[in-house]
């Protein structure tokens, strides 16, 4: 290696390790020692898994995957009976292939966040008795208790999508016009008023948030109480944990889930504490930003909040998703430290109403519930993931799976979504599903689930 290559690469190692160590929060003398962050590595030879051929079959998925445009690159992590056996990155950032994808990127999560920030709040908060999951949400959120249609939703019905709430409202549609920007709720410089940074040189408006909560507060419910995806109330969320904690959403999920458990890629707006380099872009953003989202959130209700919500915000890389994953399929303990109460992580990844022909948990995704008699291109996630399975999707192109009764976790991170979010190859050719189908058949082969 030439000497300057050598030293440029120090220093970008050097600078991304203090970036790192930045990052990690202070702990009190009395605080027990951060976890590793990062599951131990195991070995697939061990297990007995031809890994030439494994390794063959993914490269042979990933290769299609980005030849097809379904994304630039990706992680991809495996781990098993508690070990990782699988993690590389593929591809690159962009499709002019400058910047390959490394293991230590960080990747807009979309909706994963529901699942990485807002549930093991909930969860936390619900063990403690500060939430009632039958008693209705209105107990929590003050302007529900005058709303006919919402007054007597309860938080177990919300979070199974089962209380007929409106799935979205694009709040962007609220501060810009076809001339641009609305000034009265953006300005491109900070101040008393305007202190939520949504992107660089763009300002909330502090009080927009509370137009946001009015809306959702008028939004319309449905009368048919059957399965109907909402992200609505995860806005709302973060306010909610604060109300009842004492504590800001961001601090309360760092200091009672990522620190102890060393993760400290799992973050929100990651272009105000991490180099830009390291994080992966999502869209050429149009009509808002101008510009390649990288660092930001790409969701624009999370980003018009100052960039932290429970819908969409987090940052992370697979690595760490995978140690938070992991605490998930030990039901809420991990290297004999308990951080959530098992008996809430098992009836939040619970189905709640398969009567209604809805598979959710409580915030959590579960598998079709015919899905071990369909095949890989009809199934969701994989056909040999147990019923006891749980996870998400994002929209950006992500997807985290945990199975317990099969101590497997699966994470793919990706940006599907660049150049725009028009690319649904991702979704055509099936791709997480049928990579996550290679690591059962590899591991379970000799146990084929029934």
């Amino acid at each position: 290696m030439h000497i300057a290559s050598w030293v440029s690469a120090c220093v970008i190692i050097l600078f991304g390790i203090n970036t790192r160590l930045a990052a990690q929060p202070a702990f009190s003398a009395a605080s027990p020692p951060a976890l590793p962050g990062h599951l131990p590595t195991g070995s697939l030879s061990a297990l007995g898994v031809d890994s030439v051929a494994l390794y063959r079959q993914v490269d042979s998925l990933m290769g299609l995957g980005i030849r097809a445009q379904a994304f630039p690159g990706a992680q991809v992590l495996v781990a098993y009976q508690g070990k990782t056996i699988f993690h590389r990155s593929f591809g690159y950032h962009t499709y002019d292939s400058l910047q390959p994808v490394r293991n230590t990127d960080l990747y807009d999560l979309a909706s994963v966040t529901k699942i990485a920030a807002a549930l093991p709040a909930l969860m936390k908060l619900v063990a403690a008795g500060k939430l009632d999951l039958d008693a209705p949400f209105s107990s929590y959120w003050k302007p529900w208790r005058h709303r006919k249609a919402k007054k007597d939703l309860t938080l177990r019905e919300i979070l199974a999508h089962q209380a007929g709430l409106t799935p979205y409202i694009v709040y962007l549609s609220e501060v810009r016009t076809d001339r641009g920007l609305k000034h009265r709720f953006i300005r491109e410089e900070k101040s008393k008023r305007f202190s939520h940074q949504a992107y660089e040189g763009l300002y909330v408006k502090d009080r927009f948030v509370r137009k946001m909560y009015r809306m959702a507060n008028r939004s319309k419910v449905s009368d048919q109480k059957q399965y109907l995806y909402s992200g609505l109330t995860f806005l709302l969320f973060p306010e909610v944990v604060e109300n009842l904690s004492g504590e800001p959403f961001e601090a309360y999920v760092e200091r009672n889930f990522y620190a102890p458990l060393g993760c400290d890629s799992l973050l929100f707006l990651p272009a105000l504490r991490y180099p830009r380099h390291g994080i992966v872009p999502t869209e050429y953003d149009s009509i808002y930003r101008h510009e390649l989202t990288q660092g930001w959130v790409h969701d624009e209700n999370a980003s018009l909040m100052g960039g932290v919500s429970g819908n969409a915000g987090l940052f992370a890389t697979a690595e760490d998703l995978g140690v938070l994953m992991q605490l998930y399929a030990n039901y809420g303990q991990l290297d004999g430290r308990r951080l959530l109460d098992s008996a809430t992580v098992r009836e939040f990844a619970r189905v709640q109403f398969p009567e209604n022909d809805n598979r959710r948990g409580l915030g959590f995704d579960k598998p079709l519930l015919n899905n071990s008699e369909l095949p890989v291109e009809e199934a969701y996630p994989a056909p040999w993931a147990s019923p006891e399975s749980f996870g998400h999707s994002g929209f950006t192109g992500t997807f985290v799976w945990a199975d317990p009764k099969n101590q497997l976790v699966y994470i793919f991170l990706s940006n599907r979504v660049y150049p725009s979010r028009e690319h649904q190859q991702l979704y055509d050719l099936g791709l997480r599903t049928r990579l996550q189908q290679l690591f059962y058949g590899a591991l379970l082969a000799d146990r084929q689930p029934e």
